[in-house]
C-alpha cells in the first residue's frame, strides 16, 4: 500500500494509523501507546464509523451487531485535517457514501500526556433526505492482541449498577461471553455473528450498567466509556481474527431511536473516551485525568465542603420545624459546611413521592415559613441547600393539569405515567419555564447555596412529542436537562448542584461533566457502603463521588468508624442519627470531618489505585488508595475474614515507608510495614474496622532529617 494512503497521527501518548485508501472505508489499522510495537493488520479493521440508515442494515453477514453495516462498507475517504485547540490534538477524516450521499466525519482528538482519545461522529445529509437508525460514536477493530487466542487469554471488564449494588466490576474470558474460535477460516470468514452488548435504554443512563468497558490482556489493555446522559450501547465481537469495539449512543434496536436529517442537515453522536495502559490502576488514572480536564470548572471541584444530609438513615422525607433544629445543631457540631434538607418540604401529606411539581414550602410541616430553618443553617456556619426532583410531576399534583400536556412525556397522544409521576419535556418552554421558575425562586427566597436534583424513576418509553422517534424525544430532553443545569449554574456562580438519580442512576460521563458532586448509592448498609465507596472512582473522579455515611447510636465504636472512614477518599455524605450520638460518639464524628478537612486538598489531583484490585462486592476486605505527590493516601476495609491483613504495596517494595494513622487516630491500630515483603500489615479487631492511613515513602535525606 502507498505511504500516502496511511495517515500516521501522533498527537504525543499516542500513535494512531489510519488507512484512507481508496478501494475501501477508511479505517482505523493501529491504536496503541507510544512505545507499544504492535502491529496493524487490515483485515481486523473496520470502518471509521458504522451507520444504519433507515431501509438498511447489515452489508452481509446479517446479525443484531452495529458492525458490518453496509453504509459503513460504502465509506471512501474524500479528505482529511488535523490541528491544535485548548491543549488537545485532534484529526478529524471525511468519507462519503455515493448511494445515500451521506458525509461522515469522524473525530478523534486527545491530550499530548495522556494515552486518552475522545471520539465522535458527525452526518451530513446530502441532497436527500436519510432517517438516521444508528451512529457509531466509536468504532475500532484489532482491539486484541495480534495472533493471540483472544477468546481466553483476554479478559472483558464490564460493571453492574443496580440500585444499591452500584459498580460491581465482572471478569469475563470472550468465550463466556459467547465470543470464541469457532473454525470459520476453512471458509474463508473474517467475522462470526456473534456480539456481546450492553446497553440503556431510558433515562436512567446508568440503571443496569456503567457505560463503560475494559478488555485487559498481559502487556495491552483497552478501557472504554460512552458519555451520554441517557440511552448508549457497546458492543464487542470478532472480525479477522480478533476482537473488535463499537459503541454509540441511541440506536434504533435498542432504544426506539430514528433521526431524520433533510438536505444538508447533521447530526453529532455522543461521545466516546479510549484509554490505553497496562492495568487498572493506569487506565482509571488517564480517565480520572481527562474526566477532570473535560468537566465544566467549579469552585467545589477543589473545596470539597463537607455535607450533611437529613434523609439517609435520618429524617427519612420527613422535615419539619421541631425535628430539623435539633439535627441542624447536630450537623453543625459534627463539622459540616454544607446542609442539604432532603425531600418532603414541601408536602402537607405524610409520604414525600406523592406530591411533587409544585415545589412551594408547606406551611404545616413550616408554619413560620422554610425561610427560619435556612437562617439556622447560616448562623450554624453551614450553607443552605434543598433537594427537588425537577423533572418530574406527581399525576395527584395540581401542576399536572396546569402546564400543558405537549410539556409531558407522551406516547401516541397518552402521557407517560411512571411510578405514579409524569416526566417534564424540557424541550417544551413551559416545561422548562414552570421548573427555572420555581428553582429560582427557591435559590433567591432561602439564600441557597446547594440544590440535590434527585430523578427516581426510568422513563423507558421516550416521547413521540415534536420527535422525528420516541428514542429522539428521550435524546433531545436529555441534552435540555444538562443544558438547563448549565446555564442555572452560570446564574448562580458557586451553586453546587449534585446529581443523584435514587443514588448513581445517572452516573454517567455526560452528566459528571456538568454537576460538581455525584451520588454513588443509596444503601444504607455499611458493609456495602465500603465496596461502593472503593469502587466509585472507576466511574465519578474522587472529588466528585458523595459516599453516604450515617453513624447510628446503636452501633460498636469500630462499626462507627467503618462507616465514617467510607467517604474519607471521596466526598462526605454525612447523615444517619447524628442528633442522637452520645458524646463520645460524636467525638468520633468530630475526629472524621477533622480528618477530612486536613487531608481533602489532596484530592482534587490525586489518582486512585487498588492495591487489591477492583473490589467485589463480598470481598472480606477491600483497599482503596490516592497517590499524589506527597506519597499516598490508602482506606482499607476489613469486613470479614482474618484480623491480619496483608495489603501488597509492591512499588515500595524494598523501601522505608512512613505508615501514619488518619483516621481513627482514637482507636487502637496496630499497623507495621514489611519493606522486604512489599506489604502493609494490619491488625485489625475482629468485627468489621477500616483505617484511612497515610503513607510517605522515606528518602535518605528525609531520614536524616
Amino acid at each position: 500500500m502507498p505511504q500516502n494512503d496511511i495517515i500516521q497521527w501522533r498527537p504525543g501518548a499516542v500513535e494512531l494509523d489510519l488507512d484512507i485508501s481508496a478501494d475501501g472505508p477508511p479505517s482505523v489499522r493501529r491504536l496503541a501507546s507510544v512505545g507499544d510495537s504492535s502491529a496493524s493488520d487490515a483485515s481486523t479493521a473496520l470502518p471509521i464509523a458504522e451507520i444504519h440508515l433507515g431501509g438498511e442494515g447489515s452489508g452481509a453477514n446479517s446479525s443484531e451487531r452495529l458492525a458490518g453495516s453496509a453504509v459503513g462498507r460504502r465509506l471512501r475517504a474524500v479528505g482529511h485535517r488535523s490541528w491544535t485547540e485548548d491543549g488537545m490534538a485532534h484529526l478529524e477524516v471525511t468519507a462519503r457514501d455515493a448511494a445515500s450521499g451521506i458525509d461522515v466525519i469522524t473525530t478523534w482528538s486527545s491530550w499530548p500526556d495522556l494515552p486518552v482519545v475522545r471520539t465522535s461522529t458527525e452526518i451530513v445529509a446530502g441532497d436527500v433526505a436519510i432517517e438516521l437508525r444508528a451512529v457509531s460514536s466509536v468504532a475500532l477493530g484489532g482491539i486484541s492482541a495480534t495472533g493471540s487466542e483472544w477468546w481466553h487469554d483476554h479478559e472483558v471488564g464490564f460493571a453492574h449498577n443496580t440500585w444499591f449494588r452500584e459498580m460491581v466490576w465482572q471478569k469475563r474470558t470472550p468465550a463466556e461471553l459467547g465470543l470464541d474460535n469457532a473454525g470459520f477460516t476453512q471458509w474463508g470468514i473474517l467475522a462470526s455473528r456473534a456480539s456481546f452488548a450492553l446497553q440503556q435504554r431510558g433515562s436512567w443512563s446508568t440503571g443496569g450498567h456503567l457505560p463503560m468497558g475494559v478488555l485487559r490482556s498481559r502487556d495491552r489493555s483497552l478501557l472504554w466509556q460512552i458519555e451520554h446522559n441517557g440511552a448508549w450501547r457497546w458492543e464487542l465481537g470478532d472480525q479477522g481474527g480478533a476482537l473488535y469495539l463499537v459503541g454509540s449512543g441511541p440506536t434504533d434496536q435498542s432504544a426506539a431511536w430514528m433521526r431524520r436529517l433533510g438536505p444538508g442537515e447533521s447530526f453529532r453522536s455522543v461521545p466516546a473516551t479510549l484509554v490505553l495502559g497496562r492495568d487498572d490502576d493506569e487506565l482509571f488514572g488517564a480517565l480520572t485525568q481527562a474526566r477532570r480536564r473535560v468537566r465544566r470548572p467549579h469552585p467545589d471541584n477543589e473545596a470539597l465542603p463537607v455535607i450533611v444530609n437529613d434523609y439517609m438513615n435520618a429524617l427519612m422525607g420527613d422535615p419539619t420545624s421541631e425535628n430539623m433544629p435539633p439535627f441542624i445543631e447536630a450537623a453543625a457540631l459534627a463539622g459540616a459546611e454544607i446542609y442539604c434538607m432532603d425531600s418532603g418540604w414541601y408536602t402537607d401529606g405524610a409520604t414525600w413521592w406523592n406530591d411533587l411539581g409544585g415545589w412551594e414550602p408547606s406551611l404545616r410541616r413550616f408554619p413560620e415559613g422554610l425561610e427560619e430553618m435556612t437562617r439556622l443553617m447560616r448562623e450554624a456556619g453551614m450553607v443552605p441547600g434543598l433537594w427537588l426532583e425537577p423533572e418530574v410531576v406527581s399525576v395527584a399534583s395540581p401542576v399536572a393539569d396546569l402546564l400543558p400536556a405537549e410539556a409531558f412525556f407522551q406516547r401516541d397522544g397518552k402521557r407517560v405515567v411512571e411510578s405514579a409521576r409524569y416526566q417534564l419535556d424540557l424541550r417544551h418552554p413551559a416545561a422548562l419555564a414552570h421548573v427555572d421558575g420555581a428553582v429560582e425562586k427557591l435559590i433567591t427566597d432561602l439564600g441557597l447555596g446547594y440544590l440535590k436534583f434527585d430523578y427516581n424513576m426510568d422513563v423507558t418509553q421516550g416521547t413521540d412529542v415534536s420527535a422525528d422517534s420516541p428514542g429522539d424525544g428521550q435524546f433531545g430532553h436529555q441534552a435540555a436537562l444538562l443544558a438547563w443545569v448549565r446555564d442555572l449554574m452560570d446564574r448562580h456562580p458557586g451553586l453546587v448542584i449534585e446529581s443523584c438519580s435514587s443514588g448513581g442512576q445517572r452516573m454517567d460521563g455526560a452528566t459528571l461533566a456538568v454537576h460538581p458532586v455525584q451520588s454513588t448509592s443509596d444503601n444504607q448498609d455499611p458493609l456495602f457502603t465500603a465496596a461502593i465507596a472503593a469502587a466509585a472512582p472507576t466511574a465519578v473522579t474522587p472529588e466528585q463521588g458523595a459516599v453516604w455515611t450515617y453513624p447510628d447510636p446503636s452501633w460498636s465504636d469500630e462499626l462507627i468508624a467503618f462507616s465514617l472512614a467510607s467517604p474519607l477518599l471521596g466526598r462526605v455524605h454525612l447523615a444517619g442519627q447524628i442528633h442522637r450520638l452520645e458524646p463520645d460518639q460524636m467525638a468520633l464524628v468530630r475526629e472524621a470531618t477533622a480528618a477530612y478537612r486536613e487531608t481533602r486538598r489532596r484530592i482534587p489531583s490525586a489518582l486512585p489505585f487498588w492495591p487489591l484490585g477492583l473490589p467485589g462486592w463480598h470481598d472480606p476486605v477491600v483497599a482503596l488508595g490516592m497517590r499524589d505527590i506527597e506519597g499516598e493516601l490508602l482506606t482499607v476495609w476489613r469486613r470479614s475474614g482474618p484480623t491480619t491483613v496483608r495489603i501488597p504495596l509492591p512499588r515500595h517494595a524494598g523501601h522505608p515507608l512512613e505508615v501514619e494513622v488518619v483516621f481513627p487516630r482514637s482507636l487502637s491500630t496496630d499497623v507495621s510495614w514489611d519493606a522486604d515483603e512489599g506489604e502493609l500489615v494490619l491488625n485489625l479487631p475482629d468485627e468489621p474496622a477500616a483505617r484511612t492511613l497515610r503513607l510517605t515513602p522515606q528518602t535518605a535525606s528525609s531520614r536524616k532529617g
